[in-house]
């Protein structure tokens, strides 16, 4: 980071010009020649920047230089091209150069921008045409905005090159690759593996298992989804797994090679339920993270952050005349204030639209801070996040109460209905920090409106006011929003203490674990050396409780935590030290995995 932080180099001036000069919407002045606006990279980031700032002023001269072959296109919708979901691939990039010449945007397509001058005020480019051959090309700017996005990240897996080389490994992040994965499927394709259980590689292994492929997924972490808690994550696992994927999780690809004519990949450590350290592998789809492609700017100057580039809240960087947007730029967590890229296509359009307001002189509201608000589809289930995981709090040394609940996103009596699993975060004053849902229904909704809670700061308290819509099939009259606000002022208030699945172990050996589920549920499954007193039969049987906790501390369970919430009130009222487990035995199912056999009887 240099002397002049990004953070710290203030506002837009008060008459609302640009850094550089010129009035608000006249091209740097009619009179003189057009003010020149390059921009580096379109997709999300650049083209929202161009398309806002063409419409904000008629006279300035936009360029876009984009190194690939399609300057918009939806991201997100790439993986559903691969099995046919979208039938059509135009659907994936309807808008052409020719679409934004209508605009008066001139777009360069094969360019990549390979130098910046900052004291020049130029860029370079190198062009290649469509029959193949190159030219650099140098281009003068008044203002230039860096929107180059990332390259997939590509790890070390020995023999990987020649997969690629040989067409049958692949990355998921532009159309092509999404027309090239399909085409391979198409082909005849059978098996597949995925490297990397994020949200990309997800989406691509269930696609590829729709498609009808033996498809195996390998995650170096603990679960899938990595920015997921391990009890919102094991669900999605467990869905996986019941499209057919095999999912390895706590293992590493290590070698990509051919096993006679069969290509494989070796696993090292971690291995499935299949039980198989070489995976056979038509196909391989690298879904490993991206790295900021932002080279030749920090070489010319540009401030970064382990490649990422800082940026102010206006998207001004460190050198005059150079903005910054997108995957490549090191965002403000809303949260826990670290910078950390946020490689969504909503903040990336938001920041595009802030950066050419700021840049000519309409009202320039700031960048919103990160909220890394995601959601994502895994056969019938949906899993969503808001906000801060614990261990970004943890990392940013943030305390915080952790409240997890299992209502009905629709009104119990409705047939079929399936619990929403909900894990949320309140700050220690009640303010809401993050959250994350998984369910069949009403997971998306639940981390809409708490993602406008948090952006809006608001509370524990909050969140049961609420005014929610409600009809049987949509939720009940005390939505699980609500209920996640109730459940957060009584663990704020002190009417309700609780303790965490991942402190089992300690917990059993120092504590009176009493199960208050009724007799038939105990019997069926129960944690171990627990013993069992029904909630109903609490207030008859206290002294018996009390002979056996012998003044020890007593921890309560049930299956979701709401009876032995109530039975905490009960035991805390009659002197004893008693805490209720935090979303119940099916929470603690879910935090730890297969590492809860060892634990229930």
């Amino acid at each position: 980071m240099t002397s002049r932080d990004a953070q710290d180099q203030g506002q837009p001036p008060a008459d609302s010009t640009s850094q550089d000069g010129g009035a608000p919407g006249d091209g740097a002045g009619q009179d003189g020649p057009p003010r020149r606006i390059v921009v580096v990279g379109g997709v999300a980031g650049g083209m929202s920047f161009a398309a806002r700032a063409r419409r904000l002023d008629r006279h300035v001269r936009i360029t876009v230089l984009d190194r690939g072959e399609y300057v918009s296109f939806s991201n997100c919708g790439l993986p559903y091209y691969v099995d046919g979901e979208i039938e059509d691939s135009y659907h994936l990039a309807p808008r052409t150069p020719e679409t934004f010449a209508q605009q008066d945007i001139d777009v360069r397509l094969r360019h990549d921008v390979v130098a910046l001058d900052p004291d020049a005020r130029t860029v370079t480019a190198r062009g290649t045409s469509e029959s193949g051959t190159t030219r650099e090309e140098t281009f003068e700017y008044d203002d230039v905005v860096l929107s180059p996005g990332g390259n997939a990240t590509i790890p070390p897996i020995d023999g990987l090159q020649a997969g690629f080389d040989a067409g049958r490994v692949h990355t998921l992040r532009t159309v092509d690759d999404s027309l090239d994965l399909r085409g391979h499927v198409d082909s005849g394709a059978r098996t597949a593996v995925v490297i990397g259980g994020g949200f990309i590689g997800v989406e691509a292994a269930e696609v590829l298992a729709r498609a009808g492929l033996d498809v195996a997924l390998v995650q170096r972490s603990e679960h899938v989804l990595p920015p997921l808690e391990p009890e919102t994550a094991h669900p999605v696992g467990e869905e996986l797994e019941r499209l057919g994927i095999a999912v390895h999780t706590g293992a590493e690809a290590t070698a990509y090679r051919h096993n006679g004519d069969a290509p494989v990949i070796v696993l090292g450590g971690g291995t499935g339920p299949d039980g198989r350290t070489e995976l056979p592998a038509d196909v391989v789809v690298v879904s490993a993270g991206i790295e900021p492609a932002t080279g030749p700017f920090e070489a010319a100057g540009i401030a970064c952050q382990d490649g990422a580039i800082l940026a102010d809240p206006h998207g001004r960087t460190n050198v005059p005349g150079v903005w910054a947007v997108g995957d490549a730029v090191a965002s403000v967590d809303a949260v826990t204030g670290e910078r950390r890229v946020v490689a969504l296509a909503g903040p990336a359009n938001r920041a595009g639209r802030a950066v050419a307001d700021a840049m000519l002189g309409v009202d320039a509201r700031p960048i919103p801070a990160a909220l890394g608000t995601a959601v994502v589809r895994a056969g019938e289930l949906t899993a969503a996040m808001t906000g801060a995981n614990r261990k970004a709090l943890s990392r940013a040394s943030i305390p915080a109460h952790t409240v997890h609940l299992h209502p009905t996103p629709q009104a119990g009596y409705i047939p079929g209905v399936e619990p929403l699993h909900l894990v949320v975060h309140f700050g220690q004053d009640g303010r809401l920090l993050g959250a994350q849902a998984v369910g069949r229904l009403g997971a998306d909704k639940r981390i809409d409106v708490l993602a406008t809670a948090l952006r809006a700061g608001l509370g524990a308290d909050d969140l049961v006011d609420l005014d929610l819509a409600y009809a049987p099939h949509y939720g009940s009259a005390k939505d699980p929003v609500n209920l996640a606000g109730m459940l957060g002022q009584d663990v704020l208030d002190g009417s309700l203490r609780l303790w965490y699945a991942e402190d089992a172990e300690s917990v059993l050996a120092d504590s009176l674990v009493v199960d208050v589920r009724g007799e038939d549920e105990f019997a069926e499954e129960r944690l171990r050396d627990s013993v069992n007193i029904p909630v109903d039969a609490l207030l008859e049987r206290l002294d018996e409780l009390r002979d056996r906790a012998d003044g020890g501390p007593v921890r309560l369970l049930c299956s979701t935590g709401v009876k032995s919430a109530a039975a905490h009130r009960i035991l805390a009222e009659a002197g004893f030290d008693s805490a209720s487990l935090s979303g119940g035995l099916v929470t603690l199912r879910a935090a730890l995995g297969p590492g809860a056999d060892r634990l229930l009887a």
